[in-house]
């Protein structure tokens, strides 16, 4: 992607945070039919540099994605910004952003690597159960209907090669105009709005 030198992301925590923070990804890859596109939650396995993710086995892009290099993005707060905000002449609106692009290798797991799947599957319910006063487990349901819930998948591994991160936050303009843009973008009460402001103050404070 277009990233200009004043706005890419290098810290390597700060880019594992930001997946964490902002998993649900677009999976892209490309094979002779052409693109192909799927919106999933990805889990980032730090001790593996690895992801992890599953698709439904009716999905028919996983077909095309086993040795495959793919590109997983990871989107984060965005936010319009105007060009009064920054209260000085000839300055033109633009949008703020933070994503994360990684690349890598896709395998996908095989049928006779049930317990992998199975592993896959686990750790994604217990990602996004955390936190819940009685988290959901796959054991809770009957080793019958898991048995389907697992057949009915196709999960996958994505050995990272690379990962870019992009802060586009008004690093481009003097310290005035991006506390002015942070200000006003605090007046509104959307997350995205809000996102974007606490990561312009942390650019501003590093």
């Amino acid at each position: 992607m277009y990233n200009p030198a004043s706005f890419v992301q290098h810290d390597l925590p700060t880019l594992h945070s930001f997946i964490a923070h902002h998993s649900f990804a677009t999976l892209i890859s490309q094979s002779a039919d052409g693109p192909g596109v799927s919106h999933l939650p990805l889990l980032l396995d730090c001790a593996r540099n690895c992801l992890l993710g599953h698709v439904a086995r009716a999905n028919p892009h996983w077909q095309s994605l086993d040795g495959q290099p793919v590109l997983a993005i990871f989107h984060g707060p965005h936010a319009y910004v105007s060009p009064a905000w920054y209260e000085v002449p000839n300055t033109v609106p633009t949008w703020n952003y933070a994503v994360v692009h990684v690349r890598g290798l896709c395998r996908i797991i095989q049928e006779e690597e049930g317990e992998r799947a199975r592993e896959i599957l686990e750790r994604t319910v217990q990602t996004f159960e955390a936190g819940r006063p009685n988290p959901w487990s796959i054991d809770d349901v009957e080793s019958g209907f898991l048995d389907k819930l697992i057949s009915s998948i196709v999960a996958f591994t994505i050995a990272i090669e690379e990962i870019e991160g992009k802060w586009k936050l008004n690093q481009n303009h003097d310290e005035p105009r991006r506390r002015r843009v942070i200000a006003q973008l605090n007046l509104k009460s959307d997350d995205n709005s809000r996102g974007i402001a606490r990561l312009m103050s942390d650019t501003l404070e590093s």
